[in-house]
């Protein structure tokens, strides 16, 4: 099972908000704060894929778990139509 990785500054995905990172020798930093880019505590930090999670973790790297139900728990909900839609629709498209 893949570990979960924390997102960074250099992926192509990453965007400051505040526009205020850049590279100085060979670490990204941060005029905004004046110290190396944390996107963990950073609440400019944004992800162009929508996939930054709190707390800095990078929403690729996390594996769905997935959780099949049986038709007995899924609740069913009733549809109420209004007269107009109850008669273009016939009873027998029910069952």
């Amino acid at each position: 099972m893949a570990q979960t990785k924390n997102c960074s500054p250099t992926c192509r995905s990453f965007k400051c908000v505040k526009n205020s990172t850049f590279y100085r020798q060979n670490i990204i930093w941060c005029r905004w704060t004046e110290e190396k880019c944390k996107v963990e505590d950073c609440t400019y930090a944004m992800c162009y894929k929508r996939r930054l999670l709190p707390k800095g973790i990078c929403g690729e790297t996390v594996k769905r778990k997935t959780v099949e139900r049986k038709p007995e728990e899924i609740p069913s909900r009733s549809i109420k139509l209004r007269t107009k839609a109850l008669r273009r629709i016939k009873d027998d498209d029910f069952f």
